[in-house]
């Protein structure tokens, strides 16, 4: 009945169906509509998706017995029965097509009893919100069936039934080329792993729409659904080794929303509606890693200007006391003192204090570092000169102000001027930096290596075992894959090679092992490996079910975690 290519179905793509893996159409593979709703997340109990519109439907498949699960990626579900192949492949934004044995009953029904009306019509099951502003439509004949959304039930029958015209096994095979591009690597396992990291780079992916000219990015279709400025440079990092001009796509999309004052705000809708408050300027790393695989000088050209304003901005708004070092924004919320450093409920910010951050301050220096090698490229030697200058000052100021000799550690600095004394992962950020004195490395390498800061079972942890407040919620000691991923990158300025290499082994087999057991890759995950990510809280306790519009806990197929997870994969690969 279904019959896809051999290569495909022996390539070690994914192929663990669990709860909360995304599962949407691509921007990659044309338009997407991020105001529908219509994407999904794997159901938690037998073969079952759950669409999240505004008024949630469940979409599930009753089998007689349970089947062998042989293709899991973001837009493509296969699964072997006794019977025959039950398909799933998104052939837009608003329609998804299969097949199914006909002994597989297919149900369609709203997740909650109060969700709005649903009634048969002909070989059409309809379901229509309350307020009527959206409608999907499943229909079926025979072995092919077809689920399609609306916003009124007419176009959804009408995209129902077109769908059902379609060859599932066909778009199957359309939508799986991506994964020909995807680098080999030596272990299969991993490769396995590599190519989920790829597909949840993929699902969250999206098309040009409303404010956003190009191809843009999320960190996750369910819940966040918006562009965020720090997380779109880490999707593009991966992105660069497989499609380098839709890595660019990425970044001008955040680049395109610079304000009139050079901020460029961490979060932006398509409706054109943004935050008031920045992120890590990272972005000058990213526009130059994807110079070096695109050559493009029109790409530098377009960013230099807004690269140059916006980390004016930075230095010019963020430094309170004049001193070169720069402070984030603190909030009054107690949950997220501080969304601008992305860090949100860190304990180096428990207390409400403006500091001088060691994090702030190393990305402003290696932001104009790469600032002036893009001036340089360029032929913009007063430019290359003046930011070269500035990464220097920068640089001078870290390793005046922040360096604590008695404690081997960069801390985070009071405006008073004494230290904060809280040690997290922040302050080890500034291996990033050239010139780093050697005996500092050594000091900082011995935190990584220390069982009472840094070496948990899976390090890097975000706040150090050290610290009271260390636990599972978000930043206050779990690991994130960003973090390990810049120490990484530290490392490796340093020349610590074999260290860089222990780290990148231990986080992959992090990832890896949580992603046999629960089919994603999470936002983060428990340092010490005790506690599974979905049991890990998340600005409080969690929640127990895995229900996002109850509470958000730990999130699934997070971009970041996945984009760097494969940057670890193909950069200490050993084929």
């Amino acid at each position: 009945m279904t019959s896809l290519t051999p290569l495909h179905v022996q390539s070690h793509l994914p192929d663990i169906w669990k709860e909360g893996a995304l599962f949407a159409f691509s921007g990659y593979d044309g338009p997407t509509d991020s105001s529908s709703g219509f994407v999904a997340s794997l159901g938690a109990t037998g073969y079952s998706l759950l669409f999240h519109t505004p008024q949630r439907r469940l979409l599930s498949f009753e089998v007689p017995q349970s089947g062998n699960v042989r293709i899991c990626t973001g837009d493509v579900l296969l699964t072997e029965l006794e019977e025959g192949s039950l398909l799933a492949v998104y052939s837009s934004w608003h329609t998804l097509i299969g097949t199914a044995p006909s002994a597989v009953l297919i149900q369609l029904s709203f997740e909650q009893s109060d969700g709005g009306e649903s009634w048969r019509e002909d070989n059409l099951i309809i379901t229509k919100s309350k307020n009527g502003q959206d409608a999907v439509v499943l229909v079926r004949d025979k072995e092919r069936w077809s689920l399609a959304f609306g916003r009124q039930v007419e176009e959804a029958s009408k995209r129902a039934l077109e769908g059902l015209e379609l060859d599932a096994a066909k778009t199957a095979e359309d939508r799986l080329r991506f994964y020909r591009n995807v680098p080999t690597i030596a272990d299969s396992t991993k490769q396995q792993l590599l190519n989920k990291c790829f597909s949840v780079m993929k699902v969250n992916t999206l098309s040009p729409e409303g404010v956003i000219q190009q191809r843009w990015s999320t960190p996750d279709r369910v819940p966040h659904q918006a562009m965020w400025l720090w997380d779109s440079v880490f999707h593009t990092i991966a992105m660069n080794k497989l499609d380098p001009l839709l890595s660019w796509d990425f970044l001008k999309s955040v680049l395109d929303t610079q304000l009139e004052s050079g901020m460029i705000p961490h979060m932006t809708r398509v409706d054109g509606t943004c935050s008031s408050i920045t992120q890590p300027p990272l972005l000058a790393w990213g526009v130059w890693e994807n110079y070096l695989h695109t050559k493009r000088l029109a790409h530098l050209q377009y960013a230099l200007p807004v690269l140059e304003r916006y980390l004016t901005w930075d230095l010019t708004n963020r430094d309170r006391n004049g001193n070169g070092l720069l402070e984030w924004m603190i909030e009054g919320n107690p949950l997220c003192r501080s969304g601008e450093s992305g860090m949100d409920n860190s304990p180096r910010f428990d207390r409400a204090a403006t500091l001088d951050a060691v994090d702030f301050s190393v990305f402003a220096a290696h932001e104009a570092e790469c600032i002036s090698l893009i001036a340089d490229v360029l032929g913009e030697e007063e430019k290359a000169e003046y930011w070269r200058k500035k990464a220097s000052y920068l640089n001078e100021q870290i390793q005046l102000l922040l360096w604590d000799e008695h404690e081997g550690f960069y801390f985070d600095r009071e405006m008073d001027g004494s230290s904060s004394r809280v040690r997290a992962v922040s302050g080890l950020l500034p291996l990033l930096l050239k010139p780093l004195p050697q005996e500092r490395t050594e000091r900082l390498i011995s935190h990584l290596r220390d069982p009472r800061h840094f070496l948990t079972k899976y390090p890097v942890p975000t706040t150090a075992l050290s610290e009271p407040t260390y636990g599972t919620d978000m930043w206050r000691g779990p690991v994130w894959i960003n973090m390990n991923y810049l120490v990484y990158m530290g490392l490796i300025k340093q020349g610590r090679v074999e260290e860089a290499n222990e780290l990148a082994a231990t986080t992959i087999e992090m990832v890896q092992s949580n992603y046999e057991q629960f089919g994603v890759i999470f936002e983060y995950y428990d340092s010490s490996g005790q506690i599974p990510p979905p049991a890990c809280d998340r600005k409080g306790p969690t929640s127990g079910i895995y229900d996002i519009r109850r509470k958000m806990d730990v999130v699934r197929d997070f971009h970041w975690s996945a984009s760097l997870t494969a940057c670890l994969l193909m950069e200490t690969d050993q084929g």
